[in-house]
């Protein structure tokens, strides 16, 4: 009875919710009671003073309930969500209608609240996918090595180096997964220098030949740069931009295809694109292939999902952008990606 109650006054109209300060809500709250009570004594209902007198508190009493509803509800309500909150239940949400301090704090309450809920929705992605990345590899060398215990399969250099090729995937995992953790920590400091783009695209060129040699991806590769090219930025940081951007490339592109790197400037500061030859990326993906484990319509090329989210999150604390955008017209299909970094 007492909830059916609450509910039927909260659906009730509040009359001083457009007043933007508390404080004004009160002192009109006051002078609106005793004003009622004040009309009451002027027109004298009864002509008997003790009845007018108490007709009088009442309807000032009333008056002042009608106007004062909805000043205090939002702040029992966040008590309620609150307490829903501390018990995993972020869906609760504050009527928010007010204009005054109390409106003000239910909506930063709500903006809480849908943030919460937001992070542990990815909390809980993030456990499941990590653990889902993880199982694979691990499941992969456990089966290689009971084969070879039970002699099901000699342990010879094909059988090793499926082994080790899990064992890096799971490596790989790992290093990016920490990586990860210390940019949404903050603590990734940019050691800024200029350097020149072409040799930086020669050392990473020359790591992704020798691990197609070893893991079969063997495509050729292309850089076409401005002479003398340089960019100013972590080169570190940037290095790894550039090999997750061409090891994504050379695991898409068909065997024996063409990776091609290019850089330029201009009036926008330094322009870096990488394309291959593969299927390329449909339009509704390209925002999504740079979140967190998304790797496009190719769930089994090897990849952990983690390479353009570090990407992303590298070039976005250079103050440059990433994205995927249409590949040259008359050429093949692939897939183009281009990092612009400010001047």
């Amino acid at each position: 009875m007492k909830d059916r109650l609450a509910r039927v006054f909260d659906a009730l109209p509040r009359p001083l919710d457009p007043v933007r300060s508390i404080k004004l809500k009160l002192a009109m709250l006051m002078l609106a009671a005793g004003g009622a009570g004040g009309l009451i004594f002027i027109i004298g209902i009864g002509w008997i003073p003790w009845n007018t007198a108490t007709i009088a508190v009442i309807v000032a009493l009333v008056t002042s309930q009608v106007l004062a509803h909805g000043m205090t509800s939002p702040l029992r309500d966040m008590t309620a969500a609150a307490r829903a909150m501390a018990r995993g239940d972020y869906t609760q949400r504050i009527r928010a209608t007010s204009r005054d301090e109390v409106g003000q704090l239910a909506s930063a309450f709500n903006q809480m609240s849908a943030e919460l809920a937001a992070a542990d929705r990815q909390r809980r992605e993030l456990i499941a996918n990590v653990s889902h990345e993880l199982r694979t590899p691990i499941t992969a060398m456990q089966g290689i090595l009971e084969n070879i215990v039970d002699g099901v399969a000699d342990p010879d250099p094909v059988t090793l180096q499926a082994a080790l090729a899990q064992t890096e995937r799971l490596g790989r995992l790992v290093t990016e997964l920490l990586d990860l953790s210390r940019i949404d920590a903050g603590v990734v400091p940019l050691n800024r220098e200029e350097f020149k783009v072409a040799e930086l695209f020669a050392e990473v060129i020359a790591e992704a030949e020798v691990a197609g040699v070893a893991s079969g991806r063997e495509v050729d590769y292309v850089t076409r740069l401005e002479p003398q090219i340089t960019a100013i930025g972590d080169r570190a940081r940037l290095h790894q931009v550039i090999t997750n951007l061409v090891d994504n490339a050379a695991r898409h592109s068909p065997p024996g295809g063409t990776v091609t790197l290019t850089g330029h400037t201009d009036v926008f500061g330094l322009t870096l694109e990488v394309l291959d030859e593969g299927p390329g990326i449909a339009r509704e993906l390209r925002e999504r292939v740079f979140e967190r484990f998304t790797r496009g319509e190719r769930t089994t090329d090897g990849g952990t999902g983690l390479g353009l989210a570090i990407a992303h999150w590298v070039v976005q604390l250079h103050g440059g952008t990433i994205a995927v955008v249409e590949p040259p017209l008359g050429g093949p299909p692939g897939c183009r990606i281009r990092v612009v970094l400010p001047n």
